[in-house]
């Protein structure tokens, strides 16, 4: 009998000028980046966290504080390689992973196949593992005005036979 576990995360950044924009591990090209002590990367957040939620594993903060200088401007693909050891280790692979990105603008069709790859290499899994939705704020609160950013995951882990 196979086990699965079930994790979601939401991770929010405000967004301001003068920041990088990386969703999903690709450099988008924006007048406003996420604030953040690493690069950012609200989606690469949500399903990392995702996963130590499932493990059962605390939060992203727990494994990478913002407040360790070894984090400054960390990749965060960096950060998701250290989860996928600590899932392999825990004896777990990835069944599947759906997200959500909640942003104005730009929008983010065009790359989320890029991202998919990105994250399907960390993770050793199939593209087709891997779903990636994008909605507006439609001009209502902090995503509609176009001062923040969020991402949300839900991964459901499988034991590893």
């Amino acid at each position: 009998m196979l086990e699965y576990r079930i994790g979601q995360s939401t991770d929010i950044h405000q967004l301001e000028e003068s920041y990088s924009l990386v969703i999903g591990g690709v450099n988008i090209e924006h007048h406003k980046g996420c604030v953040a002590h690493s690069d950012g990367d609200i989606l690469v957040h949500a399903i990392g966290e995702s996963i130590l939620g499932a493990l059962c594993l605390g939060d992203l903060g727990t494994h990478f504080s913002d407040t360790d200088p070894l984090n400054k401007d960390r990749s965060s693909l960096e950060m998701l390689e250290e989860i996928y050891t600590i899932m392999k280790s825990e004896g777990y692979i990835i069944n599947n992973i759906d997200s959500l990105i909640l942003i104005e603008e730009p929008k983010m069709k065009k790359y989320a196949s890029e991202m998919k790859e990105n994250i399907s290499k960390i993770l050793h899994i199939d593209i087709n593992q891997i779903n990636i939705k994008a909605t507006r704020g439609e001009k209502i609160g902090f995503v509609g005005r176009k001062e923040g950013v969020v991402a949300q995951a839900v991964t459901m882990l499988k034991k590893d036979v």
